[in-house]
């Protein structure tokens, strides 16, 4: 049996692609692994509690309903219902105090006023001055095909908002914050927001990361059943779109014949065919050095896949909980708008923290907590029993535990009990509160996704130059194989991870381009939109 395509992988990227080839009239099929799709879109009931339903990888995820495939792919008519609270973040201190963001601008810079009112004003400045490089530059960059270095650069320099924009993205995040800012917590607050990003906050070529966060309208949000629900969705979409999903089905090989890509052969030996294309979403090593004969990939594809890195910071562990009441934190005493804190940071204090969370990362050494997480049933009733809750609180720490990964099997319960001391000491009722826990070290995340590799959930660095039409490394920037009719839409491509499906929607635009089928919901191209900047 054959199809026009084949997709490596159903995870949300995947599914993207998948739909809108299907609405171009394409038959296409993906096949993975697991045994539903969706990848990090994983909401599971806890098995030992009925009704407790956890969300053990992707949970925040931010403005998917003003996500372009969102609209074109009708997913609320589909199932998905999104939620974004007002109180967007809160960073409670030790002493108690918080530092907030929220969905209204003032309500954010009237809460850094009461640390810094010189940071209040250059918080309300900058954000001011990126409003109009979010909209006319970056939002537009993210979701089309990335332009050549020199092409993209030579483009920002005939352009007030391009040049500003260069101006500050040859900072770090580092450098930004230092040369903004001034209050030590402050500066701690912005770099957490630009750490949840996973860009390492010493590299240069990020510094406009932060000021692009505050000037972006999008907030973090959540999907109403769990985050599996938008997968649901999704594959809703696909099906509709007369597309097959295949689970339970291991690549293993691209097959390849007179030069082009013309199929899959599964790990049981059957052979999938395609007409048109061959697309994988799974990271660089998986694509070319294991699914593709050594002899079909040139040296110097080899050598770039081989030394394509991962984020050092970007491994989560977490801590879920089964909750009799939702916690009920000291620092609400003095703001009742605690109570409705979406995310909640604890352990963060002081932008130095950042550098020692570091040197532990390098170290493969534990860092003192600094932890953020939620309560979705707050916002979601459907996720805990009634008069229950469930909430989770995750932490950056390293893959290589004292060397060696494998460690984390001994100690992820242990270090569980040390993030909840934490958690109680900032609500206390929590004491009583707690009816179960589990916990899910950086292991546990690549065992069961083992596309993130040593756990990084964006699949991939952001430094080493991989970035833009040099994601994943230079020549496979366009989504495009050097193998005719073989193409990359996963995370490991432009824009990179977090649940955004835009390299799925980047992917398909190239794909519908190279076929010659017209895609009328594709955006004009970024090279036009940085033109008409110039006027």
């Amino acid at each position: 049996m054959s199809w026009d395509g084949i997709i490596i992988g159903a995870g949300h990227n995947a599914l993207v692609l998948q739909a809108y080839l299907g609405k171009a009239g394409l038959k296409v099929l993906s096949i993975d692994r697991r045994h539903i799709a969706g990848g990090g879109l994983a909401t599971m009931e806890d098995p030992r509690r009925p009704g407790f339903l956890h969300n053990t990888h992707a949970f925040f995820q931010r403005a998917i309903t003003a996500m372009p495939w969102y609209a074109d792919l009708e997913l609320e008519r589909r199932g998905a219902k999104y939620i974004e609270p007002e109180l967007n973040v809160a960073m409670i201190t030790s002493d108690d105090r918080s530092l907030e963001w929220w969905t209204d601008i003032d309500r954010t810079i009237a809460s850094f006023e009461n640390f810094s009112k010189k940071d209040a004003a250059t918080l309300k400045r900058w954000q001011s001055d990126f409003v109009p490089i979010v909209r006319d530059i970056l939002a537009w960059e993210a979701k089309s095909p990335p332009l050549p270095v020199k092409e993209r650069r030579a483009l920002l320099e005939k352009s007030a908002a391009g040049r500003r924009l260069l101006e500050v993205s040859a900072l770090s995040p580092l450098e930004f914050v230092h040369q903004e800012f001034e209050h030590p917590a402050v500066k701690a607050g912005l770099l957490f927001f630009n750490g949840l990003r996973e860009v390492d906050l010493r590299v240069k070529g990020f510094g406009h990361h932060i000021a692009a966060l505050l000037a972006s309208p999008a907030k973090a949000q959540m999907s109403r059943g769990g985050s599996a629900a938008l997968a649901r969705a999704l594959e809703n979409a696909v099906c509709e779109s007369g597309g097959e999903i295949r689970l339970l089905t291991e690549p293993a090989r691209i097959v390849v014949e007179n030069g082009k890509a013309v199929g899959v052969e599964t790990r049981d030996g059957e052979l999938l065919r395609a007409k048109m294309f061959v697309a994988s979403a799974l990271n660089p090593q998986q694509t070319f050095l294991e699914l593709l004969d050594e002899a079909l990939v040139p040296r110097e594809w080899r050598d770039l896949a081989s030394k394509f890195q991962y984020n050092l910071l970007a491994p989560l562990f977490a801590l879920h909980l089964n909750l009799n009441e939702a916690p009920r934190y000291a620092a609400a005493q003095n703001n009742p708008a605690l109570a409705k804190a979406f995310m909640v940071i604890m352990g963060l204090d002081h932008v130095d923290q950042f550098m020692d969370i570091v040197r532990h990362h390098e170290a493969g050494t534990v860092p003192d907590t600094v932890m953020w997480g939620a309560t979705p049933s707050l916002f979601d009733p459907s996720q805990a029993p009634e008069g229950k809750h469930t909430a989770f609180m995750w932490e950056k720490l390293p893959y290589h535990l004292r060397g060696d990964p494998q460690s984390w099997d001994s100690y992820k319960d242990e270090h569980g009990k040390k993030m909840l001391k934490l958690w109680r000491k900032h609500a206390p009722n929590l004491e009583c509160a707690v009816i179960d826990a589990f916990t899910r070290s950086p292991l546990d995340v690549e065992r069961e996704l083992p596309n993130m590799r040593e756990a990084d959930l964006l699949i991939g660095a952001f430094t080493n130059g991989q970035v833009g039409h040099n994601r994943p490394f230079p020549g496979a920037g366009s989504y495009r194989a050097h193998v005719q009719n073989l193409y990359l839409c996963g995370s490991s491509s432009h824009p990179g991870g977090n649940v955004t499906g835009l390299p799925g929607y980047n992917a398909a635009q190239v794909i519908l381009a190279d076929l010659g089928i017209a895609a009328e919901w594709a955006p004009p191209s970024v090279s036009e939109r940085l033109k008409a900047l110039q006027a």
